[in-house]
């Protein structure tokens, strides 16, 4: 099962990931960074467990994000 990880900390709220990949991310009101849906957080660091079908939008989120904080592994 293919896996997400953010660095939200990290995040310069570029909006990018949310554009490409909706059902997964969305931007926080609160600090203008981007939100990982389902996520869990450890130590600053967000991981959650995706379907295969989510799994190209996401690649592509990944490589979208400028500063390189999300990684997705299979």
């Amino acid at each position: 099962m293919p896996k997400i990880v953010h660095l939200r900390k990290n995040c310069i709220g570029c909006n990018a990931c949310v554009e490409i990949a909706y059902d997964r991310w969305r931007m926080s009101k609160k600090d203008g960074k981007s939100v990982l849906l389902g996520a869990k957080e450890k130590k600053g660091i967000y991981q959650v467990d995706i379907l295969f079908d989510e799994y190209d939008d996401n690649v592509r989120a990944a490589e979208a994000c400028p500063v390189n904080i999300i990684q997705v592994y299979v």
